[in-house]
């Protein structure tokens, strides 16, 4: 971004911010955050945060009950901060209030990212959004709710500071938050580690379905629309799923699909070496990182995993 906060800021008397649907730990951390810091530091401005629902988990960040999940017709910002989103399309219900605003603003870390905005803040390097958030801001006038959501955006990006995007100013800026006087353990445990019974069965359930493809290199599951109304499941309890599978020894790509509509699956690949899955979820209409993205993809499950298998082979194949 070529201009300053303050000065991006300036003029202006109406703001709103939005994230990507189905808001995750960065999406969450990074609009709670930025939210937090201009309420705090701009009461003049009217300010409004817009993200689908807010699992259950992330909660105790401060005025999480303030998002908005529905729109007003016809109204227009001066200014709309888009956090953590590759596209505008991902906005999902917020994207009209994107499209009316005066001035627009992207502030992300997707490979993916087409720099939409009039401004943008795009950095495929940094560990996530909420880091980038972090260094926007004056770090002095960073109060203790502001500095929770952010760590929490960090810690869940980084997957607890165990990724390769971690770096030193990864670190750093945790560091720097942690001297607001949080309690960084606690919000790990409660937001990352801690699982419901639900996501627990959900989970079980997953891994005990799961099928080793490509000559065992790709591990493979599916939760169904069926299995999620027996268990009571909603799709944020989806959440870790791919990760855990990732964790399998000998596997290069984890892909794990699940139903969001009658044969239209919400897919996401975790990767640790040779595959680029931001080239796979963009060839599909979608984005993210190279060792993580999503997509959606309409279709039988077999249909899907056909798909998707075929552009990881080419990857393989290619790095053999």
């Amino acid at each position: 971004m070529n201009i300053s906060l303050s000065e991006l800021l300036d003029g202006k008397k109406t703001v709103a911010l939005g994230g990507h649907i189905r808001p995750d730990g960065d999406c969450v951390g990074s609009c709670m955050g930025l939210y937090l810091y201009l309420r705090e530091q701009y009461p003049q401005m009217d300010t409004d945060v817009y993200l689908e629902y807010i699992p259950e988990a992330y909660r105790f960040i401060q005025d999480t009950e303030a998002a908005r999940h529905d729109i007003t017709p016809g109204q227009v910002y001066d200014l709309f901060i888009c956090l953590d989103c590759g596209d505008e399309e991902r906005l999902g219900f917020a994207a009209p209030l994107f499209e009316s605003a005066r001035q627009t603003c992207c502030i992300d870390h997707h490979a993916s990212n087409r720099s939409f905005a009039d401004y943008n803040e795009i950095e495929a390097d940094a560990s996530s959004t909420s880091e980038l958030v972090y260094h926007l801001l004056d770090q002095e006038k960073i109060s203790r709710a502001c500095a929770e959501a952010l760590y929490m955006g960090i810690a869940h990006d980084t997957g607890v500071f165990r990724y390769s995007c971690t770096s030193p100013e990864t670190l750093e800026a945790a560091a720097g938050l942690l001297r607001k006087g949080i309690h960084g353990s606690e919000i790990v445990e409660k937001t990352f580690y801690e699982k419901t019974y639900v996501q627990n069965q959900i989970l079980g359930l997953a891994l005990l379905e799961s099928i080793l493809i490509l000559d065992k290199r790709c591990i493979v599951t599916w939760i169904t629309k069926k299995n999620m109304a027996f268990f009571e499941a909603i799709p944020a309890d989806m959440d870790g799923i791919v990760n855990q599978l990732k964790q399998t020894k000998g596997m290069e790509v984890a892909l794990f699909l699940y139903e969001i509509d009658t044969q239209l699956f919400k897919v996401s690949l975790r990767s640790r070496d040779q595959v680029d899955v931001s080239k796979i979820a963009t060839y599909f209409g979608g984005g993210g990182h190279v060792k993580a993205a999503g997509f959606t993809m309409a279709g039988t499950v077999h249909d899907v995993i056909n798909n998707v298998s075929h552009q990881i082979a080419l990857q393989l194949d290619g790095a053999c």
